[in-house]
């Protein structure tokens, strides 16, 4: 598929700032989960060549990483809690930074969406022992989802202090810093779902309540790395790993308590026109990162008017970046885009991965 060129006035094409991240233009790449990472979760040089050839995203905004090995949940997802995967990681942002980009790892616990078998035996944990309905990709097939365990009270800090861990250890690895997962159904969004947290401690009822746990991580990896290289993800009802939440005013004290942090950016998955998009920009006083749909094809001249009429500061785009690389340039141009391979999107080698061509 062919398009115009973007007009050299283009809101997309303009730089923005987001904390301490300075992006030549508003097109980020979006998480995407591709498993590829070594079994141990140690991030690879196939992954930083990935990554590498997208360095002309405004920012990439790496796959959902484990900062804890009972925070995995999925096979061959990278991790962020060992030595051997801050090398990994490091090797990825020195190519990045070789061609000129910006990267920032999404730190992501799985919390009730995995299975026992993935996280070496040990039970899934979660604000409240609820099974999610469905299956759990693991090494020898689909499988249903564990059932979890209740984190206890006392254990909450602990899950605090592997966020800030994975954070330091994502900066000391050369990374331009982290964004938090409280998105699609992970233990963040977990605890913010009515539907799913049913518990009587202080981190559950009450909106106040919910949003608790996801502020006292923001604030901790705040804390250990900087506010201005912290950036959340979030989605409100979002139905994704069975999510159930009617309450959206959690989302309202939520983000009016992460502004008081000075994050460098909220990351919002919401469709144009969703009255939450407008409810939330009113509350948050910085950069704000929109995601047009999960899994919907992204459509450029949209984004741009998006950004062009103040709706969002920036756009993630997701699928395009997994067959062109070269996107930014591609968009600018006009030029044809490559179409991806879906049959090669989670698990496999270079082929669907690193080998699709960029513009000569």
């Amino acid at each position: 598929m062919t398009t115009t060129p973007l007009s050299t006035a283009s809101a997309l094409l303009r730089p923005v700032t987001a904390g301490a991240l300075q992006a030549p233009n508003r097109i980020w790449m979006a998480p995407l989960t591709r498993n590829r990472a070594n079994p141990d979760g140690t991030p690879n040089a196939l992954q930083a060549e990935y990554y590498g050839q997208r360095a002309g995203a405004g920012v990439i905004i790496a796959e959902g990483s484990q900062p804890s090995a009972v925070g995995q949940g999925y096979p061959n997802t990278p991790g962020l809690h060992t030595d051997e995967q801050q090398e990994g990681w490091r090797r990825i942002a020195e190519a990045v930074h070789a061609g000129g980009g910006r990267i920032v790892v999404q730190l992501m616990h799985a919390g009730r969406i995995s299975h026992s078998s993935t996280i070496g035996g040990q039970v899934p944990v979660a604000p409240s022992a609820v099974r999610a309905a469905g299956e759990a990709v693991t090494v020898t097939g689909l499988q249903p989802f564990s059932e979890p365990r209740e984190l206890r009270t006392d254990e909450l800090a602990g899950v605090v202090a592997e966020y800030a861990d994975a954070a330091r250890r994502a900066v000391a690895a050369g990374l331009d810093g982290v964004e938090l997962h409280a998105a699609n159904g992970y233990l963040l969004h977990q605890f913010l779902a009515d539907g799913v947290n049913a518990r009587t401690d202080g981190y559950g009822g009450s909106a106040a309540n919910r949003a608790r746990f996801v502020v006292e991580v923001a604030a901790a990896v705040s804390a250990a790395i900087g506010a201005d290289r912290v950036g959340i993800r979030i989605s409100p009802l979002n139905p994704f790993n069975d999510i159930a939440e009617d309450d959206v005013s959690v989302y309202e004290v939520l983000t009016a308590q992460l502004a008081e942090l000075g994050l460098a950016y909220l990351h919002l998955l919401a469709a144009p026109g969703d009255p939450i998009i407008e409810k939330l920009r009113a509350v948050w006083p910085s950069t704000l990162v929109l995601n047009t749909g999960f899994g919907v094809e992204s459509d450029r001249d949209q984004l741009d008017r998006l950004v062009a009429d103040g709706v969002a500061d920036a756009v993630t785009v997701g699928r395009p970046f997994i067959a062109n690389p070269d996107l930014v340039l591609r968009w600018t141009r006009g030029a044809e885009l490559n179409e991806p391979d879906p049959a090669t999107f989670y698990a496999g080698g270079a082929k669907g991965y690193t080998d699709y061509p960029a513009l000569s």
